[in-house]
């Protein structure tokens, strides 16, 4: 694709990075055929094809209006399109870079302006979080039964592993709606490493992976939660003895920003190294399973043969987006759980979003709920007993549409093992 840069871009960092992007695009509309937008609504302007001509129409000195942000904020962000992509442009780059500039030129209504804030400030908040699902919680039984899904009850067995400490060590991002809505994730991720000889760290100052504030356009307040993680991780990751092996993600829709780090703060003359060292240490804790079969096969063997398998046996396995494309982690978690003995049902479409996609089913309700419907409709053409997915996010919004169990698959592990 032919491009025409204004000036006051084309020299910066951004303008070279999006015109790169540009330039290896052929619009060849692949991606078309792959995004739950464009198969929604039918609107070239909702699919990443209209959507890579307004970015560009942008940077070439064209009008930007409230329609070219409305068809930018519809994007889910899954990029289907660039697993599709058969020049592998990198659409989810020049997506940050477009919003970014649309944010600068045009305004939201104040009310639109002050739900966003609200959620940046809520959301990754762990504490106020915790505290407000403490609250939720209390009020459950008064809730509708949609949010009674969404909102489970506290735990009653989220016991941690032993107080062994271990040879080899890794850190654990603990995230930030994930201990207040979903606390036994990260506990059974403990317990499992436990099992493999492995001991799981947190680093207390960590938080917010960035992710929520830079994909709400508020890029800087984003880089900076992530600068406050690196300074958090940095010396477990430096100690000269027993340095941590892995940084582990249990959401991966954080695990794809971590792993990002070294490209969103390439020009950061100061975090630009230590950036590209936490991205290439994180590991979806898919990666980290898979890596210790040989240790997790006679475990399961054994724990089999001790006990009668508990039910459900018949499993969903959703596949979030940013698992399949953002981290191009497809059939790693299959093999797993059917070594643990469970059966995996047909899922038809599993390339397609089911709509959570950060806070997207918050601010694109209507579009959200539809990819849900559709979603749920595919995870359960087999009848399984339970929906299993690996992102936070992905668990709590299929969870509101459904009263078959979503979990998380790390929990089915633990309980097998345990």
């Amino acid at each position: 694709m032919q491009t025409h840069l204004t000036d006051l871009i084309k020299n910066t960092p951004e303008g070279q990075e999006a015109d790169a992007i540009l330039r290896n695009c052929v619009h060849c509309g692949f991606c078309l055929a792959t995004c739950p937008t464009y198969q929604l609504l039918g609107n070239e302007l909702d699919s990443p094809r209209g959507r890579i001509y307004l970015i560009k129409q942008m940077l070439e000195g064209q009008e930007v209006t409230e329609t070219t942000q409305l068809h930018l904020d519809r994007c889910l962000t899954c990029r289907a399109c660039e697993t599709t992509c058969p020049s592998g442009v990198q659409y989810g780059h020049l997506l940050d870079i477009g919003r970014g500039m649309v944010e600068q030129k045009i305004h939201r209504t104040p009310y639109v302006t002050f739900k966003r804030y609200l959620l940046r400030k809520l959301l990754p908040n762990r504490a106020l979080f915790s505290a407000f699902m403490g609250i939720a919680r209390l009020g459950r039984p008064l809730l509708p039964a949609q949010l009674q899904r969404t909102i489970q009850p506290q735990p009653t067995t989220s016991s941690h592993p032993s107080a062994q400490t271990h040879p080899r060590s890794m850190l654990i991002l603990q995230g930030c709606v994930q201990p207040g809505l979903t606390p036994n994730t990260n506990h059974a991720t403990a317990r499992v490493l436990d099992k493999l000889g492995i001991t799981v760290i947190t680093a207390e100052r960590a938080g917010c992976c960035g992710a929520l504030a830079y994909h709400l356009n508020a890029q800087e307040e984003g880089l900076n939660a992530m600068r406050r993680n690196i300074d958090a991780w940095w010396p477990f990751v430096t100690r000269s003895e027993n340095p941590v092996e892995a940084i582990i993600v249990t959401a991966s829709g954080c695990g794809v920003t971590v792993k990002d780090y070294g490209h969103l703060l390439q020009h950061d003359p100061v975090y630009a190294e230590k950036a590209a060292r936490i991205a290439s240490l994180t590991r979806d804790i898919s990666e980290v399973i898979t890596a210790e079969t040989a240790t997790l096969i006679p475990l399961l063997q054994a724990a089999a043969t001790s006990a009668q398998p508990a039910s459900p046996r018949h499993l969903a396995f959703h596949a979030p987006c940013t698992l399949q494309h953002g981290m191009k982690l497809t059939g790693k978690i299959e093999p797993i759980l059917q070594a643990a003995g469970f059966h995996l049902t047909k899922v038809a479409d599993p390339h397609l979003c089911c709509g959570s996609a950060g806070t997207y089913s918050i601010l694109q309700p209507k579009l959200s709920r539809q990819l849900r419907n559709n979603k749920i409709t595919a995870l359960t053409i087999e009848n399984p007993e339970l929906i299993v997915t690996a992102n936070i996010g992905c668990q709590t919004h299929l969870q509101g549409g459904t009263s078959l169990p979503v979990r998380h698959w790390i929990e089915l592990l633990d309980e097998r093992l345990n």
